[in-house]
């Protein structure tokens, strides 16, 4: 006969654990140590929650202003959706610093609404209409290059519904929680990586904002000394310096193709 007490137990264990976690990480954030390293810690947990969305928001004017995605990777935002879902689903499994928890939840959002700004652009700037390419078709040669928006919401609910049920059995095998929590920050330490490859490819750097990676890199700095101070799990400074690392060569890029010609970009 089969015991199903058991695993029940332990689901409602586990999730009073995530409760009292989440509460008592909320109740430090808004109720700060009334001394000075009480409030520079607040202000330090507050710029990881806020800091990573800040780069974009001068690349979302520029694609806005500009109605045109030519120059911005969009896998820029397919590393981050994952890496953040990923990060997430980690916390369930390895409580970590509620800051980086609620930057998580945030950035998803962030990357969402940059993908329907690029899509919304390419859609727009079509003279002769291509044909369409969706999620469903389940073709690797057009996958994060699909004509509607729709599209990556499916695959981001896809892609975290199989994840969290991952999760969710293997939730107390330390090898899985382990595996996820790295591939969660290094997907993230890639996240130059995609942007890197376009300006490559198309030997320049137009289109892409300078303000962004300059602001990437003072962050992907803070990010990391704040991870190394706090003692994050070592999964977070390493990928935070390589992340850095990847950010220098952007710029370098920056430098090196100043006067250069353009390539005509790449879809």
């Amino acid at each position: 006969m089969v015991d199903v007490q058991k695993p029940v137990a332990q689901l409602v264990e586990s999730s009073d654990e995530a409760k009292a976690a989440i509460s008592s990480g909320l109740a430090s954030l808004l109720i700060p140590e009334m001394s000075i390293s009480g409030l520079i810690s607040t202000v330090a947990a507050l710029a990881m929650v806020f800091g990573g969305v800040f780069p974009f928001i001068p690349q979302y004017r520029d694609i806005y202003r500009s109605q045109n995605a030519e120059g911005f990777s969009l896998f820029v935002c397919l590393n981050l959706l994952i890496a953040n879902i990923l990060r997430i689903l980690f916390w369930f499994g390895k409580h970590f610093e509620m800051p980086l928890l609620l930057q998580s939840i945030i950035m998803t959002f962030t990357m969402l609404a940059l993908t329907h700004l690029c899509v919304t652009v390419k859609h727009k700037s079509e003279i002769i209409k291509a044909k369409q390419h969706n999620f469903t078709d389940f073709e690797v040669e057009h996958f994060w290059k699909w004509s509607s928006f729709d599209s990556y919401i499916q695959f981001t609910v896809t892609f975290t519904a199989f994840m969290g049920l991952l999760t969710y059995i293997f939730l107390d095998n330390w090898v899985f929680i382990e595996t996820v929590g790295f591939l969660a920050v290094f997907a993230e330490a890639m996240l130059g990586a995609p942007q890197f490859y376009r300006n490559f490819q198309n030997k320049s750097t137009k289109g892409m904002s300078k303000k962004m990676v300059a602001m990437w890199t003072c962050g992907d700095v803070f990010k990391t000394c704040y991870f190394v101070i706090r003692n994050a799990p070592a999964q977070f400074w390493i990928c935070g310096s390589l992340q850095v690392m990847i950010d220098i060569s952007i710029f370098l890029q920056v430098y090196f193709y100043r006067n250069l010609v353009p390539k005509p970009a790449f879809s």
